[in-house]
C-alpha cells in the first residue's frame, strides 16, 4: 500500500514540475521581450546617425568612435559596443525563441542567455496553469518521472537480488 502511495506521490510531483514548464517559457519570454525593447530603445540615437554617416552600419559608427581624436568619443567607443553587442545577443535569443516549443525548450536547456535565465528565475512565481500544453507538460512530465523512478528502483532491487523467490536463490547455491 505504502508503494501506491509512493508512486501517487512521484507522479503528483512530475504533474506539479511538468504544469511549469510552459509558465516558465511565457515568463522568459517576456522577460526577453522586455530587455530586447529597452536594447532597441537605449540604441536609437546611435542607429539614426550609423544611418546617416555609415549607411546604417553600427560597427563601423563604433569603430569610428574608437579611432577619434576625441577623447570623449573613445571612451564612449565601448559603451557603444557593449550596447550594440547586447542589441545582438538578445536579438539572437529572440529568434531562438520564435521556433515551435520543443525548440524553445531544447534551447533554454542548453543554449539560453544565462543571465537573462536567472533573472527569470529569481522572478518565477509557481503557478497552476490550466492550459492544454501546460497539462500535457504536467502529464508527461509525470509519467517520465514515475517510469524513470520505477526502473531505477527494479534495476537496484535486481542488482540486490531483491524479489528473487526461493526457489531461484536456492537453485544458484547448488
Amino acid at each position: 500500500m505504502f508503494k501506491s502511495y509512493l508512486r501517487s506521490a512521484l507522479f503528483g510531483f512530475g504533474l506539479l514540475v511538468g504544469v511549469q514548464v510552459p509558465g516558465f517559457i511565457t515568463d522568459y519570454s517576456q522577460r526577453l521581450d522586455a530587455h530586447r525593447s529597452e536594447a532597441l530603445q537605449s540604441l536609437e540615437g546611435f542607429r539614426v546617425t550609423a544611418k546617416k554617416f555609415f549607411k546604417g552600419d553600427l560597427e563601423a559608427l563604433v569603430a569610428h568612435y574608437r579611432v577619434s581624436d576625441d577623447p570623449v568619443m573613445r571612451s564612449d567607443a565601448q559603451s557603444v559596443a557593449t550596447l550594440v553587442q547586447r542589441d545582438s545577443l538578445l536579438e539572437a535569443e529572440w529568434w531562438a525563441m520564435q521556433g515551435p516549443w520543443y525548440k524553445q525548450v531544447l534551447h533554454l536547456v542548453s543554449a539560453a542567455d544565462q543571465q537573462l535565465l536567472q533573472e527569470t528565475y529569481k522572478g518565477y512565481r509557481y503557478q497552476v496553469l490550466l492550459a492544454p500544453e501546460a497539462i500535457a507538460w504536467g502529464l508527461s512530465c509525470a509519467l517520465l518521472l514515475a517510469w524513470f523512478v520505477e526502473i531505477l528502483l527494479v534495476m537496484f532491487g535486481f542488482m540486490l537480488g531483491l524479489g528473487r523467490t526461493k526457489q531461484v536463490q536456492a537453485r544458484h547455491r547448488h
